[in-house]
């Protein structure tokens, strides 16, 4: 396992009126340890993450990315940088078949997409293939994404992440909308093709099982604070967090 700190947060605040979304938040995220985020719901952990990938700028506060400060780049930029974001809803284009949806991924990835270029041509093809191949889902390639249920598009939604060649994926909520009877299969899916990549992920999840079965480490957030960090076995364990996110579900 590498030591080295992929991404480093210092000192970030944001606010929406006179609500404080984020609030003094010092983290390191470490290449090759997933980490998970749990906490209740508005306690900021999307708004990290929409931090991280550049789609919020903080008011206070610094990125680093791979040592380089980052802060407030936009997300195309930071997707070229290393950073690649997978949204609780996935983002397809539903209208087109699974490998058209990688396909465009792939030429935005490479820059070379114009207007009218046939993705068919694009020289990608057989590396779009391959992840679609990672992620179990290549026997979709030929179908609508409209035709496809929660966990497939989630899947794929993942492959496009994987297409822009990322070194840490951030994922809101990976397992949300997806039948319970599949969760653990979808993130083991998941889990093995960020494995095969080299790519670091972190996580918002609230499902405890998926979070002690695929962490390597678990942040507390509450009220715009990183309030605990651990591993999962010591985390999910922890009184406080029992009592204020965890509840019943443990």
């Amino acid at each position: 396992m590498s030591d080295t700190v992929l991404l480093q947060a210092k000192d970030l605040e944001i606010r929406f009126g006179g609500v404080v979304a984020a609030s003094g938040i010092n983290i390191e995220i470490m290449e090759h340890k997933n980490l998970a985020i749990i906490g209740p719901n508005g306690a900021g952990k999307t708004t990290f993450l929409n931090m991280c990938t550049g789609y919020l700028k903080p008011h206070a506060g610094n990125i680093f990315f791979d040592g380089e400060d980052v802060t407030g780049i936009a997300p195309r930029k930071l997707v070229r940088k290393g950073v690649a974001r997978a949204f609780q809803i996935p983002q397809l284009f539903t209208e087109h078949t699974v490998l058209e949806n990688m396909l465009m991924a792939g030429a935005a990835q490479a820059r070379n997409w114009a207007p009218l270029t046939s993705i068919d041509r694009i020289a990608q093809r057989a590396e779009m293939v391959h992840m679609l191949e990672m992620i179990k889902c290549a026997h979709l390639a030929d179908r609508l994404v409209s035709e496809l249920p929660e966990g497939q598009r989630k899947l794929i939604d993942i492959a496009l992440a994987l297409a822009l060649k990322p070194r840490l994926l951030f994922m809101d909520e990976p397992t949300s909308g997806v039948a319970s009877s599949e969760k653990f299969e979808v993130l083991e899916t998941i889990s093995v093709a960020l494995h095969e990549a080299k790519v670091t992920a972190v996580f918002v999840e609230h499902d405890m099982g998926i979070v002690e079965r695929f962490a390597d480490e678990v942040a507390v957030w509450n009220r715009g604070q990183v309030l605990f960090r651990g591993a999962p076995g010591e985390i999910l364990k922890h009184p406080d967090v029992i009592r204020d996110v965890i509840g019943e579900e443990l």
